[in-house]
């Protein structure tokens, strides 16, 4: 593995992919989880498709559409089910189709031949340009720069909002921050493990490590260190067994969350029968 990474560039490119990947993990998936915004969130990855679409239907980089189309819906989803009776998982859910329906549309309007979309679709961290990279490391620096610069109020944000607000917090640019926020995380993730994917890139880290930590800040990180180890051994198995990987890290890591909630379960339930039986 070590010769791979230091003789093949395409396997320095999805280091550097799976490191920043597990950054965006991190951050936006504790976020989305905290909100419960996971269903808005996978809302939001598949809507992404129709931008992508049109980006190989008018000729620019897919991914910029992609991001246009994602920050869009996001924007659509938070005003739409503050302003009338729609709910917010109705909105998502028509989204989610419009926008994979539209991506479909316009792929299959495109000159040429139509275009391999397995990438978007199922993600292939083997296959991470250099181009790829910069747009990736571009999106995890304005999530980074934001998440640093704003980290106390954020984590006040997400324990509590009422209590921000009492603080005097600017709770609604936090919200709209947050709106933008994870359509850029998901940007990062497709090229990862593909739109299909993506939620739960962003839900089982954090999910095990809200198993193993208590305090929030605690989670961020954790959750951070087991995405980045779930991707690069994820991406070994890939390299060496000849499978995707995105398939690959989401497999490892839902494995290990199983196990890791049944031990808990079983380590809470005999804690409770040896309380029981004290109190006897």
């Amino acid at each position: 593995m070590i010769d791979a990474i230091l003789n093949y560039t395409f396997m320095q490119n999805a280091l550097f992919a799976a490191l920043m990947a597990s950054i965006v993990t991190g951050i936006i998936g504790t976020i989305a989880i905290e909100k419960k915004l996971i269903s808005m969130s996978g809302g939001i990855a598949h809507a992404s498709f129709g931008g992508i679409g049109f980006g190989y239907l008018v000729g620019f980089e897919p991914i910029w559409g992609g991001l246009v189309f994602a920050i869009g819906s996001s924007v659509l989803i938070s005003k739409i089910s503050k302003n009338s009776k729609m709910k917010a998982d109705t909105m998502t859910g028509i989204l989610w189709s419009f926008g994979m329906a539209l991506g479909i549309l316009f792929i299959s309007l495109a000159p040429g031949y139509m275009p391999d979309m397995t990438s978007y679709l199922f993600g292939d961290i083997l296959s991470v340009s250099s181009g790829s990279l910069i747009y990736m490391a571009l999106f995890t620096v304005i999530i980074l720069v934001v998440f640093i610069m704003l980290f106390n109020h954020l984590i006040i944000y997400l324990f509590d909002e009422n209590y921000a607000k009492a603080r005097g917090i600017n709770t609604k640019l936090l919200e709209w921050l947050v709106y933008i926020m994870i359509p850029i995380g998901i940007m990062v993730l497709i090229k990862i493990v593909g739109i299909i994917l993506t939620i739960a890139l962003m839900t089982i880290p954090v999910s095990i490590a809200k198993l193993l930590c208590k305090s929030i800040k605690q989670v961020i990180w954790v959750s951070m260190l087991l995405s980045a180890v779930f991707s690069l051994a994820g991406l070994t198995i890939a390299y060496y067994v000849n499978i995707p990987s995105g398939v690959c890290i989401i497999l490892l890591s839902t494995v290990v969350y199983l196990i890791l909630l049944a031990v808990k379960r079983r380590i809470q339930k005999r804690l409770h029968d040896q309380r029981v039986h004290g109190a006897k």
